[in-house]
């Protein structure tokens, strides 16, 4: 039986960490051809692995262990011990291996604490600050001044990478310095900032009248980075009632990532990157991430109960049948978020344990008969649309009880598409031209949604004002003219929609880019909005973070969160976007 692929990702740090890990889930074939040596490059990237300093090292086109062992000045066995499975995959064009440090090959066979190495950036050093050291410190402070004094020395010059939303004013405030300190320390002429500009932090002894001025922000210095967190913004949750700041987060990503032959491979592989690049951006805000990551293809299976016992929460498996095993696996099993499957919200339903991120349709259709009763005047018509002589689907019938529901007067009118332009007097006849006529198409024809919206056009040029409600479904229809959807106004209620003007989402976009060297899907965009929800969440709450789910909409960068007790099981999202598609093309998210 082959075994199941797991492996962690945690707090992480830098891109070449995240392309490494990804690079472990897409093994491409050995090439055949014979290598000779290229020259190598000392590489500028330095990650932190279990503690040790290494170098990130892309592998170039015919490079060999050989030539990289030369130029690192280590050796292949070394090479070897810091990547334990090169020895099966031999080296990719393009792959990720990790070459240890001088410091870190000494450090490896010793017992005893590492030492500091000389050149290694004050903020990776602030990594290695223990927190136990922290804390016997702030309680017994004369017995561990050497332990004290040691860690001070190591903080003494932090780095900070800028963030694109911050400035000087929030960076001063973070580290519990001035303005003209850090203008001061980085020759900076002016307070313009540029996004991942490197600037050094002065230590706040360094500053004049601070020793005595600031005692808190003193002892605050001798923390790790992960103490810094306290202050520091996330993206997902803003509230004042945060009781778990900088705790570790432990989650577990359970998806199948090597599908062969499987349409949803791609997709899946997709999620799981936006997953990296979540981590990755609440790693640099100071959250603590321990990440496990189970490929579930073929006959890998589901990860034992015992393996994700001590997970905050779980993001996937995706289908139905596989929720219902790991849901069944223990009753104290993590809470278990469904991230891509909409008919999942059954188990949400009956299971306290399950979090359905997709909006289910029913919701999607209720809001939109509800944004359309919002809308309607007394003099305006109202008339659904529906096929003459086909089966009843739920989109007929959910938008058939959201109207009566509602309590407008409006008017039902089904044809059959074979019927053509002939129904264009009998609908007229239910509109009028002295003032708006809102249209609702109850269907999921692809074909008999086109020849309605084709007749409504053909409408409008009589001089009547036609404004369409239509399902989200309409959007992923080929053969409708764009023109004729804008012309009509289509109003719609999405579970997912993209504002590529959106400074996030423009952010988002160029770091995907420059990582994975192609453009982010739909399934990237929503495995980074739910990695970075649930995990700010735990973060800030603990172990009280599901009763904070329920308590507000949160917009992330594709979806809505906004998630509803279901009365005898788990969690709903109900959040939806409102589109309207108006004139020049115009589409705008209300």
């Amino acid at each position: 039986m082959q075994k199941m692929k797991i492996f962690s990702i945690r707090t992480l740090t830098c891109a070449a960490v995240l392309s490494a890990a990804f690079l472990m889930l897409t093994p491409e074939k050995a090439d055949a051809q014979t290598y000779s040596p290229t020259p190598v490059t000392i590489s500028k990237e330095k990650v932190r692995i279990d503690g040790k300093i290494c170098y990130s090292h892309i592998v170039l086109e015919k490079q060999t262990l050989f030539s990289i062992s030369k130029a690192y000045n280590v050796s292949i066995e070394d090479i070897y011990k810091f990547n334990p499975t090169l020895k099966e995959t031999g080296l990719k064009k393009n792959g990720i291996i990790l070459i240890p440090s001088p410091e870190a090959l000494a450090a490896t066979p010793a017992p005893a604490p590492k030492e500091t190495p000389k050149e290694t950036p004050a903020e990776e050093v602030v990594e290695e600050a223990p927190k136990e050291a922290v804390k016997e410190v702030a309680e017994a402070p004369a017995a561990q001044e050497p332990v004290a004094k040691e860690v001070e020395k190591k903080v003494k010059r932090k780095t900070h990478t800028v963030k694109w939303f911050e400035d000087l004013d929030v960076i001063a405030e973070k580290y519990g310095v001035t303005v003209e300190s850090i203008m001061r320390l980085n020759n900076l002429e002016g307070r313009k900032l540029s996004s991942r500009q490197k600037l050094m932090i002065p230590n706040p002894d360094e500053i004049e009248g601070s020793q005595e001025a600031e005692p808190v922000q003193e002892e605050a210095e001798v923390t790790s980075e992960a103490a810094d967190s306290l202050a520091a913004e996330t993206p997902a949750v803003e509230s004042e009632d945060s009781v778990a700041v900088g705790s570790d987060v432990k989650a577990a990503l359970i998806l199948p990532l090597n599908a062969t032959g499987s349409s949803s491979h791609r997709g899946n592989m997709d999620f799981y990157s936006g997953v990296l690049l979540a981590v990755s951006d609440l790693s640099e805000m100071g959250v603590n991430v321990d990440m496990k990551v189970y490929d579930i293809a073929g006959a890998n299976g589901l990860p034992p109960y015992n393996h994700v016992s001590d997970c905050d929460f779980l993001i996937g498996p995706i289908g139905s049948e596989d929720l219902t095993k790991m849901l069944s696996l223990n009753e104290e099993c993590p809470y278990i978020i469904s991230p891509l499957d909409q008919r999942a919200q059954t188990l949400a339903a009956s299971n306290g344990k399950l979090i359905q991120v997709p909006t289910p349709h029913t919701t999607q259709h209720n809001d939109l008969i509800d944004w359309l009763k919002s809308e309607t005047a007394e003099t305006e018509k109202v008339v659904l649309i529906t096929e003459k002589g086909a089966r009843q689907t739920d989109v007929t019938s959910q938008m058939k009880a959201a109207l009566d529901s509602t309590g407008l007067n409006y008017k039902t009118f089904s044809y059959s598409i074979l019927e053509g332009r002939d129904i264009l007097e009998p609908l007229m006849g239910l509109m009028t031209n002295e003032a708006l006529n809102r249209v609702v198409i109850a269907s999921e024809s692809e074909a008999f949604v086109n020849d309605v919206v084709r007749n409504l056009n053909l409408i409008e040029y009589q001089k009547y004002e036609v404004v369409l409600y239509a399902s989200s479904k309409i959007r992923n229809f080929e053969t409708i003219e764009v023109d004729n959807i804008h012309n009509t106004e289509l109003h719609t209620s999405l579970s997912y929609y993209i504002n590529y003007d959106d400074p996030k989402v423009m952010s988002f976009l160029m770091k995907y880019r420059a990582l994975f060297n192609a453009e982010p899907s739909q399934f990237a965009f929503q495995g980074y909005d739910i990695a970075t929800y649930f995990i700010d969440l735990v973060n800030k709450y603990g172990e009280r973070w599901v009763e904070k789910i329920d308590e507000g909409k949160k917009k992330m960068l594709q979806s809505t969160f906004d998630f509803k007790k279901t009365p005898e099981g788990g969690y709903i999202n109900n959040g939806v976007r409102r589109i309207v598609y108006g004139d020049k093309w115009s589409v705008t998210e209300l």
